[in-house]
């Protein structure tokens, strides 16, 4: 691991930031749920509802993490995005009074870009893929001066991200494994820093968008399929650089699950739970649900929710 991600992703540099942003995000619960519930045997899965964090995901963390500590221009932020974190950076600019210009794919949920919309941010639909987006809204920061938010691959979005982890602790302090969704890495590499191997981390991907799976099997992050159906917040091109070291150190493994997976998941956390996770949201549940993962007797298993922007679920 680089010294430079190693040092920002320290356990005092995550608890500064939280009480920086603490302000400003919710400390979302964590429910205690039997796993008999849901049909899978004996004992107690503990899911982190991060879906009720503002803007329906986790990303706020970051966001509000990038426009507390660095020093924005007068031009403002820009933000490409899948549109969970786009959504998080309109709202976060808007409560801090800061102009922004938020690039997503034509692949973004209807629900995440009319979130985006109600923020208030100026939203520019571009591209098929989260990459199209992120090279527009390179482009337009070249241009305008604005100052650039990556979504995961940036030493202060991680630290952000990293405050669901140092939550999580504080709320179960016992857990043996934790399932955490991977996209382009920036929540579970923030995580996994913050734990730095006191428990086990199991990153859980689409089978349709291996982005993480890809690279630890090359040693290197590489270019991966996009699609099914969390590609508008699980397909970016590659994981981050960032991130990268904090997997090969600290992420146990990487579990791959069907999209037929994740939408049992969706209404299997609907049905039992009333909870209303988005198809990205619900694959670290997806690997537990459909026996992808399969916990030891006695493993004490923790699953984050970590976002809800969707409009249905089929039943």
């Amino acid at each position: 691991m680089t010294p430079q991600v190693q040092t920002a992703l320290s356990r005092d540099a995550v608890t500064a930031t939280y009480g920086i942003i603490r302000p400003h995000i919710r400390r979302t619960p964590v429910a205690a749920v039997e796993a008999a519930d849901f049909g899978l045997g004996p004992g107690t899965l503990r899911l982190k509802l991060e879906l009720l964090q503002h803007t329906g995901s986790f990303k706020a963390r970051g966001a509000f993490t990038n426009l507390l500590v660095r020093e924005v221009p007068r031009a403002g932020v820009v933000a490409a995005s899948g549109g969970n974190h786009g959504a998080a950076v309109a709202f976060a600019a808007r409560k801090l009074g800061i102009p922004a210009t938020i690039f997503v794919p034509t692949v973004s949920s209807p629900a995440k870009i009319e979130r985006i919309r109600v923020y208030g941010a100026q939203l520019v639909v571009t591209g098929d893929r989260y990459d199209d987006a992120l090279t527009a809204s390179r482009e337009w920061a070249a241009q305008t001066g604005a100052m650039a938010i990556h979504a995961y691959d940036q030493i202060e979005t991680l630290l952000g991200q990293a405050t669901t982890g140092l939550e999580f602790e504080e709320q179960a302090p016992d857990l043996d494994t934790l399932l955490v969704a991977v996209g382009g890495g920036g929540l579970i590499g923030g995580i996994a820093g913050w734990y730095a191997g006191r428990i086990r981390i199991v990153g859980v991907e689409p089978e349709a968008c291996p982005t993480l799976a890809l690279a630890m099997e090359a040693g290197r992050p590489v270019d991966a399929p996009s699609g099914g159906v969390a590609a508008d917040s699980l397909a970016p091109k590659q994981v981050g650089e960032l991130m990268f070291p904090l997997a090969q150190a600290y992420i146990e493994r990487v579990v791959l699950v069907p999209d037929q997976a994740i939408l049992d998941a969706q209404k299997a956390l609907w049905t039992t739970l009333r909870v209303l996770a988005e198809p990205g949201g619900a694959a670290a549940f997806a690997a537990l649900h459909s026996g992808a993962y399969r916990p030891e007797p006695e493993e004490r298993v923790g699953i984050l929710v970590c976002g809800g922007n969707t409009t249905a679920v089929s039943l």
